[in-house]
């Protein structure tokens, strides 16, 4: 098996902004600052981002989860150091990674606070200079670079998307939905300029979880399980919103990946699309020409799941072309250290070949990002075995890092027990 993630994540280092931003912006750029409680955070203009605990949790035992902010010294090195992250990329069988960021947000809405655009800017150039040249760079072949937006403009935007093209990097994170943001809609032709250049570009649009800034809640007061289970359900509702939106009528070479959102809902909802359609477009005025709108859906949208049995089973019917696979490093929800032996309990239950399941551990991934390993190692060297051979000793057993005792809650993490930045 090979192995290619298109959604983990990275935890930045404290020298972030360091090498690639201009000497007269340092001033302004986000600093680590080490708190009297032990927690380190990003300092940045009045706000205070922290690591949340729940966001690198990679080699950690499952009490050790939580919302709290946390300190580099208590999660993973391999979730900020690029050499110990290949060391547990290579533990875990992984040949290729796609990283989301961290501090900026999914969207890059961080930057976008600054009222000097042209700060804003730097910021957001720099960020995708040390992504694209230092994480990736370092170890050429192991990763699929990903721009942050420069939210604020598309025009903007649509130039960094030319830009950092030319550094080979042709994925780019934008929000699920840009109206909780306080920004047009993605039925508005406000972001025309941002989806032609990615069109220009064939950069793949990735839309997160989450990356709205807004999850799926039913109340304030319930408890944060809901909200967990939930999760999914914003990409769900993206993809109702973004198949009814002009973009791929417009731009017919747009590619969109549904980042996180698993798979097993895929059947249904394509079952849903058409049926509404056939049903409503009489008097809704929606118009798919001479296709069903579940065409349309996937002949631009790339679909990715961590563990989903039940998509793995119904692979075929939703299109083995179409699917990719993430692991989610350091996330709760990572399957790290053993994402092949999940991904061969989900292959078992079905009778998909060799071939399907290759288009979906590492080829789809290759094609849909622009991404091509096989450049600096041989196919042979690239597999689960021949990797997990280059990782001996690397400790993968869940070790306690905790370093302050625990918040002590009186009944079930809610809702409303998360803070703002959360």
């Amino acid at each position: 098996m090979i192995i290619v993630s298109v959604d983990d994540h990275v935890v930045e280092p404290p020298d972030l902004f360091e090498r690639h931003l201009p000497a007269r912006y340092r001033d302004v750029a986000p600093k680590i600052v080490h708190k009297d409680d032990g927690t380190d955070v990003w300092q940045f203009l009045e706000f205070e981002v922290p690591n949340i605990g729940l966001n690198a949790v990679a080699g950690r035992p499952p009490e050790e989860y939580g919302i709290d902010p946390t300190s580099f010294d208590e999660i993973r090195e391999g979730c900020f150091d690029i050499e110990k992250r290949i060391l547990d990329m290579n533990a875990n069988g992984v040949l290729g990674s796609l990283n989301f960021p961290s501090l900026p947000g999914f969207a890059g809405r961080l930057f976008a606070a600054l009222e000097d655009k042209d700060a804003a800017l730097a910021l957001a150039q720099a960020y995708n200079d040390w992504h694209i040249d230092e994480w990736c760079g370092t170890y050429p072949g192991r990763f699929i670079p990903l721009a942050v937006p420069t939210i604020w403009d598309p025009e903007t935007l649509a130039g960094e998307i030319h830009r950092v093209a030319t550094k080979g990097c042709h994925a780019v994170t934008f929000p699920e939905n840009p109206e909780p943001l306080g920004l047009p809609s993605l039925h508005s032709d406000h972001w025309d300029p941002f989806w032609k250049a990615c069109s220009d570009e064939g950069t793949t649009v990735c839309m997160h979880i989450g990356s709205s800034s807004k999850l799926v809640t039913t109340a304030a007061d319930a408890p944060i399980d809901v909200m967990i289970v939930l999760q999914p359900m914003n990409i769900v509702q993206a993809a109702a919103d973004l198949i009814h939106s002009p973009v791929f009528k417009k731009f017919p070479d747009v590619t969109v990946a549904l980042s996180e959102g698993g798979i097993g809902w895929i059947p249904y909802f394509l079952e849903r699309l058409d049926h509404s359609y056939s049903v409503h477009k009489a008097w809704t005025g929606a118009d798919f020409g001479s296709k069903m709108p579940s065409e349309v859906f996937m002949e631009h949208v790339v679909l990715c799941f961590i563990s989903d049995a039940v998509g793995a089973r119904l692979a075929r019917d939703i299109g083995v072309d179409r699917i990719t696979v993430e692991i989610d490093y350091p996330h709760s929800d990572t399957t790290w250290p053993r994402a092949p032996e999940r991904l061969a309990d989900d292959f078992a239950g079905t009778d998909l070949t060799d071939d399907e399941i290759d288009q979906m551990t590492h080829i789809n991934a290759m094609r849909f990002f622009t991404y091509d390993p096989f450049r600096y190692r041989s196919r042979e060297q690239c597999t689960v075995g021949a990797l997990r051979a280059e990782a001996v000793g690397v400790d993968v057993e869940p070790r306690s890092k905790s370093k302050r005792p625990a918040t002590s809650r009186e009944g079930p993490v809610k809702i409303s027990d998360l803070s703002p930045t959360a």
